[in-house]
C-alpha cells in the first residue's frame, strides 16, 4: 500500500500509529478533515487480518465521519481510531489509559468515542488521561446509552422520507419491515409501532424477534424473506451492503430508512434505487442521532437540547432530496454533496479570514 498516494487521493490530514509495548496497544488514529472543526469518531478494536487491513479501515471510517458529522450540521471534522486486538481477550486498564495520553498528545484535534468492540468502559479509561473523549459513564456527564436517541433521529428521517415518497409524513397504517431487532431498532419499532405502523420483523436473534412480537404486535418472517415482503418502508437495521444487486429486484416497497450503516453494497446500487422510483434516506443522514447526542456532550450535556437537533434529521433528510431533484442525482450522491457544499463553504470562509489576517500583518510590517 503506497500510503502516502492514498492520503493525497482522499485528501486526509493526517495518519497516526500509537504503540506502547507494556500495554500491548497497537492503534492507528486517523484525521480526515478539520475543516469544520475537530476531528469525531469512536474507537474500534479488531481482530484484522492484517496491519494494511488495520490502515484501510481506519481511514475508510475517518473519511465517512467526515461527512456524517458535516451532514448533520456539526461543527466537527471526521477522524476515527482502530485498534489491532481481541476485544474479548487482549483489553487491560494500561491499554486504554496509553491511548488515552496519546490522544492527549494531539491537543483536541480528535476526540473519539465508543464504538464495535469498545465500551463506556473502556471510554472511563480513556478519559483518566484526557478529556478528548465522549460517550462515557453518565456519572461523568455522558449521555448514556445513544441507541434510542439513534432511533428517534431515524424515526424523524423516515417520517420526511414518506413525506417525499407519500406526500405526508404520516406513518399509521404504513407497513414497515424492520431488518434486524437489536437496541437500536426496537426503540425504532417503539416509535413506530405508537404511531400506529404494522410491523413485519426479522433478525437472527429469535429473542429479538419474540420481543418485539410480544411489545408491538409484530408479524415474523425468515431473515432470507424480508426483501420479499409487501411493505411500504423497508428499514435496513443490522448488516451493511443488503442494498445490492441480489437484493433490489426483490424489493416491494417505495421507501427505505434504517439505522444499518453502509447499506449500499456500491454507488452504482443507489442510483439504481433513484431508477426503479424508490426513495431512499441515506444512512449517514438518517442514522446520525447517535453522534448528534454525544457531540452535545462537548458543550456540557442538556438531553432537551440534543434531542432538538436530532429532530433536526427530519429537515435534513427533506433538504438531501431537494439537492437531489436540483441536480438530478440520486439521494446519497446528494447527501455527500450537501456535505462537500458545507465544507467547501466554511473553508473558503475561512480561506479568506486567514488571507486578510496576513494582509494586515504586511500592511503594519509596510
Amino acid at each position: 500500500m503506497q500510503i502516502f498516494d492514498y492520503l493525497e487521493k482522499y485528501d486526509y490530514e493526517q495518519l497516526v500509529f500509537c504503540q506502547d509495548k507494556e500495554s500491548g496497544l497497537k492503534a492507528i488514529i486517523a484525521i480526515h478533515d478539520t475543516t469544520l472543526g475537530p476531528a469525531l469518531g469512536g474507537t474500534r478494536m479488531w481482530t484484522y487480518k492484517s496491519e494494511e487491513d488495520a490502515i484501510v479501515d481506519a481511514l475508510r471510517l475517518a473519511r465517512g465521519m467526515t461527512y456524517k458529522n458535516a451532514a448533520a450540521g456539526l461543527n466537527l471534522g471526521g477522524g476515527k481510531t482502530v485498534i489491532i486486538g481481541d476485544p474479548k481477550k487482549d483489553k487491560n486498564e494500561a491499554m486504554f489509559r496509553a491511548f488515552g495520553r496519546f490522544i492527549q498528545g494531539l491537543n483536541g484535534r480528535y476526540i473519539t468515542a465508543e464504538d464495535v468492540g469498545t465500551t463506556v468502559e473502556d471510554m472511563d479509561l480513556i478519559h483518566e488521561e484526557t478529556r478528548f473523549v465522549t460517550g462515557i459513564s453518565p456519572a461523568f456527564g455522558s449521555s448514556g446509552n445513544p441507541s434510542p436517541v439513534t432511533a428517534y433521529g431515524c424515526y424523524k428521517g423516515m417520517k420526511a422520507a414518506a413525506k417525499v415518497a407519500y406526500g405526508n409524513d404520516s406513518l399509521q397504517g404504513k407497513v414497515v419491515a424492520v431488518q434486524g431487532v437489536g437496541s437500536v431498532a426496537y426503540h425504532l419499532c417503539k416509535y413506530l409501532h405508537e404511531e400506529g405502523a404494522k410491523l413485519i420483523v426479522t433478525d437472527i436473534n429469535k429473542e429479538n424477534m419474540e420481543r418485539a412480537v410480544r411489545d408491538f404486535g409484530a408479524e415474523t418472517v425468515d431473515p432470507d424473506k424480508i426483501y420479499e415482503v409487501d411493505c411500504d418502508i423497508f428499514s435496513p437495521c443490522a448488516l451493511g451492503a443488503i442494498i445490492n444487486e441480489e437484493t433490489i429486484p426483490l424489493l416491494k416497497c417505495k421507501v427505505i430508512a434504517g439505522s444499518a450503516n453502509n447499506q449500499l453494497k456500491e454507488d452504482e446500487h443507489g442510483d439504481l434505487l433513484k431508477e426503479k422510483g424508490i426513495v431512499y434516506a441515506p444512512d449517514y443522514v438518517i442514522n446520525a442521532g447517535g453522534v448528534i447526542n454525544v457531540a452535545d456532550e462537548l458543550l456540557g450535556y442538556n438531553r432537551d437540547r440534543a434531542m432538538k437537533k436530532v429532530e433536526g434529521i427530519y429537515d435534513t433528510i427533506l433538504k438531501v432530496f431537494e439537492i437531489a431533484k436540483r441536480d438530478n442525482i440520486s439521494s446519497h450522491k446528494a447527501a455527500d454533496r450537501m456535505a462537500e457544499e458545507r465544507i467547501a463553504t466554511m473553508r473558503n470562509s475561512r480561506s479568506s479570514f486567514l488571507q486578510n489576517e496576513r494582509n494586515i500583518l504586511n500592511m503594519t510590517v509596510r
